[in-house]
């Protein structure tokens, strides 16, 4: 009884660790894992696997009067259940991608506010809208920009910043 609880509690350390570590815990094993059978033997199909055969052991052993050998059995089966589901469910959700994170470039044309002023040739910050989203970005002129002006992007100069021009009314 003890062995079975033993490999359930394991397994389920496995797990966590593996959706903690993420993929930490596949590189430790160099590779080996790695398409193998299609992510059928990844760490947490296996985790699953050995979590199902240690309880389901251990509750056909504690629940029915049959031997070690037909609680394994058991256990077996509920371990390539569990592990089973584990792997359909993991390619559901890998296959669930979002769209394309938007880049810098995608903010050129684009019209925003100033919220900081920005000095000639010195940053301050702009609000734009990058699908729907406002983005606070630091923002650099040729030309001072108060306050509450309008802006137009015109180039990304980094992740976090941008070259506007002011918007001429």
């Amino acid at each position: 009884m003890n062995w079975f609880v033993g490999l359930g509690i394991a397994g389920l350390v496995l797990l966590v660790l593996s959706l903690i570590f993420d993929g930490i815990l596949e590189g430790l094993f160099g590779g080996v894992l790695d398409g193998l059978f299609d992510g059928l033997l990844s760490l947490p199909v296996i985790a699953g696997f050995v979590s199902m055969l240690g309880f389901g052991g251990a509750i056909a052993l504690g629940t029915t009067g049959m031997g070690v050998t037909g609680a394994t059995a058991i256990g077996v089966v509920a371990g390539v259940a569990a592990g089973w589901l584990t792997w359909k469910f993991s390619r559901a959700l890998m296959r669930d991608q979002g769209d394309a994170a938007p880049r810098g470039g995608d903010l050129v044309g684009s019209s925003g506010s100033v919220v900081t002023a920005i000095p000639a040739e010195g940053y301050g910050e702009v609000l734009v809208y990058l699908a729907g989203q406002p983005l606070k970005l630091a923002a650099k002129c040729p030309v001072p920009v108060a306050r509450g002006a309008e802006v137009w992007v015109e180039s990304a100069l980094s992740a976090t910043s941008v070259a506007v021009r002011p918007v001429e009314h």
